[in-house]
This record gives C-alpha cells, structure tokens and sequence, in this order.
C-alpha cells in the first residue's frame, strides 16, 4: 500500500506529469515521470498516481491491474527522484498480465525515464 503522502491525488498533478513529463511504453503499462526539478516545487516525497481505464475490462479486473501496479510501485518509492510526480497507466494488456509481468514491465519503463 502507498501511504497517503506519496498518493497523486489532484488532476492538474496527473495533467502536468502526462503532458510535460518523461514517457516510457511497455506492453501492459505507460509511465510519465515529472522530475521535482521540472515541477517547481518545494522537494517533498516521491507522489505516485494510476489510471485504470475501462479498456482494461470490468471492476474486477481493473481493480486487481490498480492493486498489483500499487504493490509494485510501493516497492519502488526509493528508486524515484524525491518530489517527482509518477502516472503509470495501465494499458489493456496489463488485465492478462501476471505480477512478474507487471513489475518487469514497471521496471523498464522507470530504467528509460530516469535515464539522464
């Protein structure tokens, strides 16, 4: 589980991060990361944020990509750059995917945006 300070919770956070963030593609996620440096401001923690749409397939489904891809990122709050602002967005494939897949995936994408 994220705790509450490293949640994304407002819209303009998620536009800002999708719009002029870094972007990553994999198979079953796409992560946007606004360093802390691009966002302006004070440095606070590392904030996370998922979008689950209905592509994905129904509730059940949906729920279960939110709640692995939060168990996943919950792992990697180290990894990300302190105030930085995450999406990650699940895309349908990711219904299909197992945990491993996921992490993998995850795991890529984040080794592309934080690359210098």
């Amino acid at each position: 589980m994220l705790p509450a300070s490293h949640r994304l919770r407002r819209s303009d956070d998620f536009r800002r991060a999708v719009r002029s963030g870094r972007r990553a593609a994999r198979r079953a996620v796409v992560l946007h990361v606004l360093a802390q440096a691009d966002t302006g401001d004070a440095v606070g923690p590392a904030r996370v944020g998922f979008v689950v749409n209905k592509a994905v397939g129904n509730a059940v489904l949906r729920n279960r990509v939110h709640r692995r891809l939060r168990a996943v990122l919950a792992t990697r709050l180290p990894d990300l750059p302190a105030g930085s602002l995450t999406v990650v967005r699940a895309l349908p494939s990711s219904a299909a995917a197992s945990y491993d897949e996921l992490a993998a995936d995850v795991d890529g994408a984040l080794g592309r945006v934080l690359r210098p």
